[in-house]
């Protein structure tokens, strides 16, 4: 099986993942809502540890010092920039205060397009770290994925509020899930140009992942009265460092 039919694999799954944290708002499961707790604190602690351990030292070895840290800063921007200013104030895991959530249709369709863009970036991570570095791109897909459910979530929860049209909050979590694709393939058509060019792509990827981590991820983790929750975000640094151990064990072998 070929590299990229591999990384498009593994795109579908995060949409899947993504896609099935909706169905179950929709459903009205009960259940999700302390997992959710649990996967965000877990997909942060995941993400943390990659971008410092992992990414930046990657970023760094491959390109200049001066330009990575540059790089690193433009993902870190772009994501503040598309979340923040493009779309307005994203609030990732808004499910989490069913209490504070009154919005038109308006506001949950800018939100989605905000999370669109959030998606399209996982897929433009895993895309391209993969296609730098098997190891590294598998442990950023496990991070990515790990928040991907929480997404589908975000989506479904937010536009319930806006719409009682089961049709339309699914098709909005499809679009939403289909930025990943999007993401994945985007690297793809940069890439055959010029493969040096995935060393500053790698440096942009830790860049957005860092701003994923650091400000979607740990604020909502950070709300949570659940005295747990933050001691799964030290699970979650121990897991990257643990899958990382593994896979770099099971390529050697």
């Amino acid at each position: 099986m070929s590299v990229k039919i591999t990384i498009i694999l593994l795109g579908l799954l995060a949409m899947a993942a993504e896609i099935f944290g909706g169905w179950l708002v929709v459903k009205k499961r009960k259940w999700f809502q302390i997992s959710n707790e649990y996967f965000l604190a877990l997909g942060s602690g995941f993400l943390i540890a990659l971008v410092i351990i992992e990414l930046i030292p990657l970023s760094f070895n491959e390109i200049s010092f001066a330009n990575a840290s540059l790089w690193i800063l433009f993902g870190f921007s772009a994501m503040h920039f598309f979340e923040h200013t493009v779309v307005g104030h994203l609030h990732f895991g808004e499910e989490t205060h069913h209490d504070k959530i009154n919005v038109n249709k308006f506001v949950g369709f800018s939100t989605s397009t905000g999370l669109f863009i959030h998606a399209f970036f996982d897929g433009f991570m895993i895309s391209s770290a993969l296609q730098f570095n098997f190891a590294v791109g598998i442990a950023v897909f496990i991070g990515i994925i790990l928040h991907k459910f929480p997404e589908g979530l975000t989506v479904a929860t937010i536009m319930s509020k806006a719409t009682e049209s089961v049709s339309v909050i699914m098709r909005t979590i499809i679009f939403v899930s289909s930025g990943t694709l999007l993401g994945i393939i985007t690297v793809f058509f940069i890439s055959s140009f010029n493969t040096t060019y995935l060393g500053y792509i790698f440096a942009f990827s830790a860049g957005n992942a860092l701003y994923i981590g650091g400000s979607d991820l740990i604020p909502e983790v950070n709300r949570s009265e659940n005295r747990i929750t933050p001691i799964i975000v030290f699970v979650g640094m121990l897991l990257f460092y643990i899958s990382k151990e593994l896979i770099e064990f099971g390529l050697k072998n």
